[in-house]
């Protein structure tokens, strides 16, 4: 495995300035760094939990898997982007069989890529917080 960038940075840059403005919203950044040692599937879920109990936070999930299934497809390994609701147990299976499905080898670039990348979204988190913002 050879590490290459993808825009990673500018990607996680652009994703936090589209969110800063929602209250509590990019602070999910440093729970989506640590949701990735749990899996490509539960990562992808996250979203699911969210866009029922809190939209904007669940959007924010979305939009950061959806950069990560492009940034992804750069490098050749194609994941599920489509949107899918909290309530159809049929698609969620499927997204999920999918996910368990790839290769491991291409799971673990997947997990590595993943990960740099949330490490990014934190680091942009950090910077572009606004003060006295309460996010979790």
């Amino acid at each position: 495995m050879t590490w290459k960038s993808y825009d990673l940075d500018q990607e996680a840059q652009r994703l936090v300035l589209k969110h800063r403005d929602k209250k509590g919203v990019i602070g999910q950044s440093h729970k989506m760094r640590t949701t990735v040692a749990f899996g490509l599937e539960r990562f992808w879920g996250e979203q699911l939990r969210l866009l029922d109990k809190e939209p904007p936070k669940g959007e924010y999930w979305r939009d950061t898997w959806k950069s990560f299934a492009q940034i992804m497809l750069k490098a050749g390994i194609k994941l599920p982007q489509e949107d899918v609701s909290s309530k159809n147990t049929n698609k969620i299976q499927e997204v999920a069989a999918k996910l368990w499905e790839l290769p491991l080898e291409d799971q673990r670039i997947c997990l590595a890529v993943l990960t740099q990348f949330c490490d990014s979204l934190v680091w942009w988190t950090q910077r572009y917080k606004k003060s006295g913002a309460d996010d979790d």
